[in-house]
């Protein structure tokens, strides 16, 4: 005999699941849940996903059990495929985070939550070691470096993991369902560590809608994800948008204020008494200056567009901000694979000298760092080795980069082909970080 609860209360819960007339379940269910540091390190946002709306957002955490909650809000995103595919984001801002403490947390809401999950908030200050994994061009198919790369995360080797553009293979594929199975694929990474980005080309349908939609990187109230910059330890990270420079479609705009905005956010780096404190600057974003493959990208030509600007003009031209404010690393993807360069600037390289090339050198250091899956395969390189390039590989992996302190940054190559082997390491010394005119 079926109890009271199966004839009567089932049915009830059954309804709050079941649109008899679209015939489908809602799905109240958290998705795609990933976290990023605020405005301050001192605040964490938790993002997440739902297929149908949900009457709050909610997250309950703490250090000791989920003592405390945090409530915050939902944003209805429309897909531009053919299906209009709706899904809603939500964000709540954790506030006034304890410095170097772990904290648990679930998210949802009273008709779904999420599994536990678990991160570790940063030091205060900037003496302390930060580490970091960079990788490019994933995907959400031939992600072949990603189960190492989740099983280092909760091992608890990084203190942030930065996707430098091409994530899913696109996002807006199948009427974005490519997209939400990237984002179910990352969780393991991105909901136990902070998860920065930059678009990449492969994100730019419908004018980078899943990308925009999708994250919330600090200040994307202002700049939708699409630029931005945060401090970490005795690092000022950058996030540039090079895709405004490809697809002028959408307009002059969006590559004139991200221009205005990386010179103040530059300016303001480089004070005497902030620069001091926090000397490192780490700027990303997905198109290389500079590249050796054969492929005909822009960064195989001399002219390439986010190096010297805009054709003709030459408006927006990067690479003599870098070497003016004195950035000690650029980090690039987009080719599928990995090439340090020695320290250079318009083509010229500037090492430290001959026996220390990488110490204080006279230049910014280059890095491309694209090749951790995806199903379009390696990019392979041109036969003769330019003299500015130093290192070159097509293995599939990604990069693994440590700021000890204020003078010394490393960073090593990891090939997924070969099992986790290091493949490349540098040390990059600066006793001085100053613009390189002043060396």
């Amino acid at each position: 005999m079926r109890s009271f609860t199966s004839w009567v209360i089932l049915p009830i819960l059954s309804g709050l699941l079941l649109t008899s007339a679209e015939n489908r379940i809602d799905d109240y269910q958290p998705q795609h849940v990933h976290i990023v540091i605020g405005e301050t390190s001192k605040d964490m946002v938790i993002t997440w996903t739902t297929f149908t709306d949900t009457p709050s957002s909610v997250v309950e955490y703490g250090n000791a059990g989920l003592t405390q909650t945090a409530t915050g809000s939902s944003t209805q995103f429309t897909d531009g495929g053919t299906e209009h595919r709706n899904l809603w984001m939500h964000r709540v801002i954790l506030k006034d985070l304890q410095p170097d403490t772990m904290y648990f947390y679930h998210c949802g809401s009273q008709l779904g939550w999420s599994e536990l999950f678990v991160f570790k908030t940063w030091k205060n200050g900037t003496d302390w070691p930060v580490s970091v994994a960079m990788y490019g061009d994933m995907g959400a198919v031939n992600a072949q470096s990603l189960p190492r790369l989740q099983e280092e995360v909760q091992r608890g080797m990084y203190d942030a993991v930065i996707h430098v553009g091409d994530f899913a293979y696109n996002m807006d594929s199948d009427n974005a369902r490519v997209g939400d199975e990237f984002m179910r694929q990352i969780q393991p990474i991105a909901a136990y560590v902070p998860y920065l980005t930059c678009p990449g080309n492969h994100e730019q349908m419908y004018n980078f809608s899943n990308y925009r939609a999708r994250f919330s990187m600090p200040n994307h109230e202002d700049t939708e994800n699409l630029f931005f910059s945060w401090n970490m330890g005795p690092v000022h990270f950058i996030a540039v948008n090079t895709e405004a420079y490809y697809f002028l479609e959408y307009g002059l705009k969006p590559l004139s204020r991200q221009y205005d905005w990386l010179i103040k956010d530059l300016e303001e780096a480089t004070k005497p008494e902030v620069r001091a404190e926090r000397p490192w600057i780490i700027l990303f974003g997905h198109r290389p200056m500079y590249c050796s493959n054969n492929d005909h990208d822009d960064c195989t030509r001399v002219n390439c567009l986010t190096r010297v600007g805009l054709p003709l003009v030459n408006l927006y031209a990067m690479e003599e901000l870098l070497q003016k404010y004195g950035v000690d690393l650029a980090v690039w993807a987009h080719e599928h694979s990995y090439e340090r360069l020695w320290p250079m600037y318009n083509y010229t390289v500037l090492n430290g000298s001959t026996e220390a090339p990488y110490t204080n050198p006279r230049a910014p250091v280059h890095i491309t760092t694209g090749s951790a899956g995806c199903d379009e395969n390696h990019d392979h390189f041109m036969p003769a080795q330019p003299d500015w390039s130093a290192f070159r590989a097509i293995d599939y992996g990604y990069t693994r980069v440590k700021i000890f302190n204020k003078t010394h940054m490393y960073w090593e190559q990891v090939s997924d082909d070969q099992n986790g082997k290091v493949i490349d390491n540098v040390w990059l010394i600066r006793d001085s970080h100053v613009s390189y005119a002043e060396l």
